[in-house]
């Protein structure tokens, strides 16, 4: 085992603090990037280094005109899971079991089941799951949401670091063995026990019908999470036997144990060379959208299921498996950073054009049209756990919110 591979890192970089006079150096992206020695870099890793040009002279641009405080040089780093060291895993998991132990701040009455500070994130993606998923929102609102998880993992529970993602390329031939799920713990838990819900029905003709299970779907009973109580739903959950909630909403108390799929099947349906598709293949919004979200269906292809639910139903399970309750699934943050991930490359190759731009929703599948622009009094606003700020700041995560949204993905 190589390990994790660090180049040399600036630290006036880690710092956000820029050299002065003659000692300055340029900003570079390999100055600041880490990587575990086991994983060469795939299709995106590469096109995500061949973008960084272009990204440069993007914050160029903006420093001129001085519309940012938000520099490349201050921009946070966000990295992937298995990039991290041991330790940094274990800082990770503590803050978010720190946040399941904090009491919720959702009004009662109207989600009496959130039971943690945890939990009020998965009672805001169940209350506003149409605004987090129209093709309006969809993009900056999920953009929002995870930027607001990392702060309160942040500044609730002392955790120095970023919101990892997860590159499903690095764990798709044996997801279960991975760094993400081998239930050690520096993971985010092991599997689920062996159970039988008989799969994820999907919208594709047979013999794609389903995302076959993978053997699991039951409680998990390794890794830091393995005691963790799920409140929470269930509401449109795949998984069989799983109590109902008391209310009609989900939002009632319903505890019960995590449980999990980790599915190779679904994972395979979101490895690099899918993603790189994605990201170059649909230069219009409309396209990318469709594509993301699995529409058309892929002919000829083993796992056609789209980067948004390849990703989500890889963890499987209950609540991850669940539309409205997934964020109850730790691991949902990594799946949504990825997405994020994917969202900025994508922009990035033509940020003059794409910073702003959102699919019409109005486009049949498999059809490409130029989308639209964001309209300024367009908002997003996620109820009790963020206030309510305008879309298009959101879609400029180097440098919206007036400069307090800066982050790079590495």
């Amino acid at each position: 085992m190589r390990g994790i591979q660090s180049v040399a890192v600036v630290s006036s970089l880690l710092s956000g603090l820029a050299l002065a006079g003659p000692l300055e150096k340029k900003w570079s992206f390999k100055d600041v990037v880490i990587r575990n020695g086991d994983f060469p870099l795939d299709v995106v890793d590469k096109l995500e280094e061949a973008t960084m040009p272009k990204i440069e002279a993007h914050m160029a641009k903006k420093a001129a005109a001085g519309k940012t405080k938000c520099t490349l040089e201050n921009a946070a780093i966000r990295r992937e899971w298995s990039d991290l060291s041991v330790p940094e895993r274990e800082d990770y998991v503590k803050a978010v079991l720190c946040l399941m132990s904090k009491p919720a701040k959702a009004p009662k009455d109207e989600a009496p089941g959130a039971l943690s500070r945890f939990d009020d994130f998965v009672a805001t993606h169940m209350t506003m799951a149409g605004q987090l998923h129209d093709p309006t929102h969809l993009f900056g609102a999920h953009r929002y949401y995870i930027w607001i998880y990392e702060k309160a993992l942040r500044e609730e529970c002392g955790y120095k670091g970023y919101q990892p993602y997860m590159n499903y390329d690095r764990y798709a031939a044996d997801p279960i063995h991975s760094a993400m799920f081998n239930g050690n713990a520096s993971s985010m838990g092991g599997n689920g026990l062996p159970t039988n819900y008989g799969g994820i029905p999907q919208p594709f003709p047979k013999p794609y019908d389903k995302i076959p299970q993978a053997g699991g779907g039951g409680c998990v009973t390794e890794g830091p999470f393995k005691d963790m109580v799920v409140s929470l739903g269930p509401k449109a959950t795949v998984v069989r036997n799983i109590p109902p909630n008391p209310r009609a909403d989900g939002l009632g108390s319903n505890p019960r144990c995590l449980r999990r799929d980790v599915n190779k099947a679904s994972t395979m349906g979101a490895r690099a060379n899918y993603t790189y598709s994605l990201i170059m293949d649909n230069p219009d919004v409309n396209a990318f959208y469709n594509r993301y979200l699995g529409s058309p269906p892929l002919r000829n292809e083993a796992f056609p299921w789209g980067l948004h639910n390849a990703g989500h139903f890889t963890i499987g399970g209950d609540p991850g498996g669940d539309f409205y309750c997934s964020p109850g699934d730790p691991a949902f943050y990594f799946h949504h950073g990825m997405l994020d991930r994917v969202w900025w490359i994508w922009q990035m190759q033509d940020p003059d054009t794409r910073v702003d731009l959102i699919p019409t929703g109005e486009v049949p599948a498999g059809h490409t049209g130029h989308g639209r622009r964001v309209r300024k009094e367009e908002t997003v606003d996620l109820g009790w756990t963020a206030p309510e700020v305008p879309l298009l700041a959101l879609h400029d995560q180097l440098g919206g919110l007036e400069g307090e949204m800066c982050y790079i993905y590495v």
